[in-house]
């Protein structure tokens, strides 16, 4: 009795870390063997992390890939964007494809350039209340000349932008040269629902080159509305031209507030390689500082340390390269430490270098002899646990063959039986299929490791490494 009461408390214990581990924001981390079959996916549970043997991660929509790093990504400025409208308006069912609306568009206006600001035209329209969900954003937006209201005092927040009106905006800030624009195409197709008044502001964008950064490009040429995701990505595109690449011109007519955005932009170098062949979720790493920048009005200079976490990461496999999120959190210079913005706009890699070879030759048998071990390891207590499911199933099946035949029920004994029987060699093929995934993922990262030491290249789209310099725009 002590000892099942032992076990009752361990396995109550247990659930419990599991049911805590999946309540909290759990990070996930993948291993890229055994999925040959993609059979017998199980986790375990901690309260830190998940890690998943033989399963699918799902990799995040709206996230910031690193230009000039396909498979390196970090939270975008549009996803929070998205949040901000879906926890703020009350619509339960606010969907981020649908057409974006007046209100939202002030919201993003205002937060893209105006974000903190306090507007002095306290209500401005009949049609917004004192209580509306979006009316700060709606008067910032208002004050700062980013958007206006309609000749009868109304702003009419529900009321769906259509692509045109969105061009419009955009072309108010940007100064776009189109004279060599003669038709309103994208990806050689004509953009359907422009109205003559809105030909030339829809050319603007097209020379912006902003729209081939937006969701759905297909949508964006056929339908009337651009959806919510769009505008976000859109507006994101330009903030991070404005702030950093700075291609387009700005309007004379802009808003002052546009003139003079002036965004966070860090630029960095990593103290040593992130990748997804090799780094785990929750990792942290460091990088110095190359220029100087101001960050809640503390001013860091060149050399200030900053420190990131992995988040999120995808082992390489056959069909797929992998990829690596990450986050960074803070940067200090002595005793000074700011926490940075949530979001970040843009991020790009403006170098690509490798580990050279020395260093690759020696990192290489540590690394290959612990993916091998973490290889055969899994592959063991995946087939350690397939067996112990079907020898479980064998005994129930071989109780109700006997408890139903000595109850003058013989068909359903035999159908038991046949259970069994179909339990052994269910556990017999899962098995067999773990071991030749095993096997094979063993080979799989022997070559690999081979291939990167002959040629880094391969894994660099998903790595970043040490004295790249990184450009991150908050």
């Amino acid at each position: 009795m002590k000892n099942f009461r032992k076990l009752l408390t361990a396995a109550i214990l247990s659930g419990a870390v599991s049911i805590a581990a999946n309540a909290a924001d759990t990070e996930v981390q993948q291993y890229a063997h055994p999925t040959l079959f993609g059979t017998h996916a199980h986790s375990y549970a901690t309260t830190k992390a998940n890690y998943l043997v033989g399963g699918e991660v799902a990799q995040g929509t709206q996230q910031v890939g690193v230009i000039g790093k396909a498979n390196v990504f970090v939270d975008s400025w549009a996803k929070d964007m998205l949040n901000v409208l879906k926890n703020n308006c009350g619509d339960v069912n606010w969907n981020p494809k649908t057409p974006v609306l007046r209100s939202e568009l002030a919201v993003i206006l205002a937060e893209s350039f105006a974000s903190g600001r306090q507007s002095v035209k306290k209500n401005a329209f009949k049609d917004i209340t004192a209580n509306y969900w979006a009316k700060n954003w709606i008067d910032t937006a208002y004050d700062t000349n980013l958007m206006i209201g309609y000749p009868d005092g109304n702003f009419r927040p529900d009321q769906p932008v259509t692509k045109a009106e969105v061009f419009a905006t955009i072309a108010q800030i940007v100064d776009v040269n189109i004279a060599e624009i003669k038709d309103v195409q994208f990806q050689n197709q004509e953009i359907q629902y422009i109205p003559l008044w809105s030909v030339n502001a829809t050319k603007e964008v097209i020379g912006s080159k902003l729209l081939e950064q937006t969701p759905d490009p297909k949508k964006v040429i056929e339908d009337e509305y651009l959806s919510k995701q769009q505008v976000a990505y859109l507006i994101s595109a330009l903030r991070s031209d404005l702030a950093y690449y700075k291609r387009l011109a700005t309007d004379a007519n802009a808003p002052d507030v546009v003139k003079n955005y002036a965004p966070t932009v860090l630029t960095m170098k990593l103290n040593s390689r992130v990748s997804a062949k090799h780094s785990n979720v929750n990792e942290l790493f460091t990088a110095k500082t190359t220029k100087d920048v101001t960050i809640a009005g503390e001013c860091f200079p060149a050399g200030s340390t900053v420190t990131g976490k992995i988040t999120e990461v995808k082992r390489p496999g056959v069909n797929h390269p992998g990829y690596i999120k990450v986050k960074f959190e803070t940067i200090k210079n002595g005793k000074v430490s700011v926490d940075f913005p949530k979001t970040v706009s843009e991020a790009t890699a403006e170098a690509i270098k490798n580990p050279n070879i020395l260093a690759r030759i020696c990192g290489a048998p540590f690394s290959a002899t612990g993916r091998v071990a973490g290889i055969v390891g899994r592959s063991g207590a995946t087939a350690l646990n397939v067996a112990g499911n079907r020898v479980e199933e064998l005994g129930d099946d071989t109780s109700d063959l006997f408890v139903e035949s000595l109850c003058l029920h013989p068909g359903s004994g035999v159908k038991s039986a046949g259970n069994g029987i179909l339990a052994v060699g269910k556990g017999v093929v899962d098995i067999a299929k773990t071991a030749v995934s095993g096997t094979f993922g063993i080979l799989y990262e022997v070559t690999d490791e081979l291939v990167y030491l002959v040629y880094p290249k391969a894994s660099n789209n998903s790595a970043l490494n040490p004295d790249e310099e990184l450009v991150v725009i908050f």
